[in-house]
């Protein structure tokens, strides 16, 4: 029961108060031995329970998912594997899978979409699976995404034939790995939040991400905020909060 019906229920005298506490007091916990899920926290936060699978068992994800999917709460499953949506699909019938993304989705409906739309730029190819990831998410949030691939600084001029595309968005993730400089040209560009996603894409210098953290750190470029890196379920969450705002 909802927070709202257990009132209702108590108001109208069908619940004692004992019970009614009680109720109160577990509403929102979802206890599965391996997994407490937090079922009360898109009304919380605004963003919803997600599966983050690394780490985690086949038959793990898979029970978790089938949890969520029978309480009627769509689906979101991060780091996943082959073989984690195989197990998934079984138990969630419908649910995509992207392989670059390694995402799995699953909506209970189609959802009404925000007004504006969240531009996902991808400074090379091999950033990719990063920016698909904050595309799925982002999709999976209810909203609207357009996607700009492979237009790192190396080829500047790439970035200027997309950049109307650009400049009509409500947020800017930009996602880049080698020395991450792609965040802060964008930043110039744009009076739009930008969110850099620095990712572990680069030779031994980057440091598996660290050179191109460092360099969206130390932006020059006003509005630039950065998330962790490769993370770009995290960049996708803060856009989705943003866009969502009136």
């Amino acid at each position: 029961m909802t927070t709202t019906e257990i009132l209702e229920q108590y108001k109208s005298g069908n619940l004692e108060l004992e019970d009614a506490l009680r109720h109160l007091s577990g509403n929102g916990i979802d206890e599965m031995g391996f997994a407490t899920l937090d079922t009360d926290r898109m009304r919380r936060t605004g963003l919803p329970e997600v599966i983050y699978s690394s780490g985690k068992t086949v038959k793990q994800v898979a029970q978790i998912a089938e949890r969520l999917y029978l309480k009627g709460i769509d689906v979101l499953a991060t780091r996943v594997t082959d073989a984690m949506y195989e197990a998934v699909k079984k138990v969630v019938p419908g649910a995509q899978y992207n392989p670059l993304a390694k995402t799995i989705t699953y909506k209970h409906r189609e959802p009404e979409l925000a007004k504006g739309y969240i531009a996902v730029v991808a400074a090379g190819t091999s950033d990719m699976p990063i920016a698909e990831e904050a595309v799925e998410t982002a999709r999976f949030l209810n909203n609207r995404v357009e996607t700009v691939y492979d237009v790192g600084v190396a080829g500047i001029h790439r970035l200027f034939h997309k950049l109307e595309v650009i400049r009509q968005a409500r947020v800017i993730i930009v996602v880049a790995g080698m020395e991450g400089a792609l965040a802060s040209v964008v930043g110039g560009l744009v009076d739009k939040p930008v969110i850099g996603v620095p990712t572990s894409v680069g030779y031994g210098a980057n440091f598996d991400g660290l050179s191109a953290l460092l360099s969206m750190l130390n932006s020059c470029a006003s509005g630039v905020s950065v998330v962790n890196i490769d993370n770009g379920f995290g960049a996708a969450c803060q856009a989705a909060l943003i866009n969502k705002l009136k």
